[in-house]
C-alpha cells in the first residue's frame, strides 16, 4: 500500500515540475533523465516536492540513488521504514572539531574561509545565479535556473556537525561575496562523507578550490571520518584531473554511467 503512495507521489512531482511528460509511458527500470527532457525537469525540484508531499528529509548525498521510479520508490520505502522503527539507533555524531576562519592571498586579493551561517542565504543566491549554466549543471548535475526555497535552506541552514559547510568570500565593491563552497554531509554509518563543491567562473584556476577542498578535509579528519567521496560527471575532465591530483581514486558508478564515484581515505 505504502509503495503505491509512493509511487503516485514520485509521478505527481514529475506531473507538476514536467506537465508535458506522458507519465503512462515512463518505465519504471529506466532512468528517468533518459525518458524526461532534461531542459524541462529541474530535478532538485522533484526531490524537494517529493520530500514536503511525504514529509521525508532527502539528503544531498543520496540524489544518486534516485534514478529510477523503482528505486525511488524503493528508496523512499526503506527511508520510511527507518523512520518508523522504534528502536532504530541514531547514527554517531561526528566529534565537533573547531571550524576554520582562515584569510588567504588569492591572486592578489584577500579571501576569508569560514563557515556557512545560516544568514547566508541571499550571498548563497546570489553566488549559484552568478554562475555560468555550464558551471550549475556540474555542480547541482540538473537544468537549475534558480534555487527553491527549500534547497536554499538546505543549503545555508546546516548543522555543521552531520552537514557542515564552509565559503570562500571576498570584498567587491565594498559587499562581501561569495566566490566559492564546499560542504559535506555524513553517512548513516557516520564514518564516512560525500563532498560537493563549487567555484565562481572568474575564480577557476585560482588555487581557491584546493584551498576549500583541504580545509574540508581537514575537518572531516579531525572530526573522525574515515572517508570522503563524491559524483564527478565523467565529461568533466577538469574536475577528475583536480581530484587526482588530491589523492582520490576513481571508480565506475553502478548506478548511473554519467558520472564517476571519487573516493580519498582521509
Amino acid at each position: 500500500m505504502q509503495a503505491s503512495v509512493n509511487r503516485a507521489a514520485v509521478l505527481a512531482a514529475l506531473a507538476a515540475i514536467a506537465p508535458e511528460t506522458d507519465l503512462t509511458a515512463i518505465a519504471p527500470d529506466r532512468p528517468l533523465r533518459e525518458q524526461v527532457e532534461l531542459d524541462s525537469i529541474d530535478w532538485v525540484n522533484v526531490i524537494v516536492a517529493l520530500c514536503e508531499r511525504l514529509s521525508v528529509d532527502i539528503p544531498e548525498s543520496d540524489y544518486g540513488r534516485l534514478a529510477t521510479l523503482d528505486s525511488i520508490v524503493d528508496y523512499l520505502a526503506a527511508l520510511q521504514a527507518d523512520r518508523d522503527r522504534p528502536q532504530a539507533r541514531a547514527a554517531p555524531t561526528p566529534a565537533l572539531a573547531e571550524l576554520p576562519c582562515t584569510r588567504h592571498l588569492v591572486r592578489g586579493a584577500p579571501v576569508t574561509v569560514r563557515p556557512m551561517r545560516a544568514g547566508d542565504a541571499e550571498l548563497e543566491t546570489c553566488f549559484v545565479e552568478g554562475l555560468s549554466r555550464e558551471s550549475r549543471y556540474k555542480r547541482f548535475m540538473v537544468t537549475l535556473n534558480e534555487l527553491p526555497q527549500a534547497k536554499l535552506r538546505y543549503l545555508t541552514d546546516v548543522d555543521q556537525v552531520r552537514h557542515v559547510a564552509l565559503v570562500a568570500t571576498t570584498a567587491r565593491e565594498g559587499h562581501e561575496t561569495m566566490i566559492g563552497v564546499v560542504r559535506y554531509a555524513v553517512d548513516s554509518a557516520g564514518t564516512s562523507c560525500e563532498f560537493a563543491i563549487a567555484i565562481d567562473d572568474d575564480w577557476k584556476g585560482s588555487g581557491l578550490a584546493g584551498i576549500l577542498m583541504r580545509a574540508l578535509m581537514n575537518v572531516a579528519r579531525s572530526r573522525g571520518l574515515k572517508t570522503i567521496e563524491g559524483s564527478v560527471l565523467a565529461t568533466n575532465g577538469g574536475m577528475l584531473k583536480f581530484m587526482r591530483q588530491l589523492g582520490f581514486r576513481q571508480e565506475r558508478d553502478p548506478g548511473d554511467a554519467q558520472t564517476v564515484r571519487v573516493v580519498r581515505a582521509l
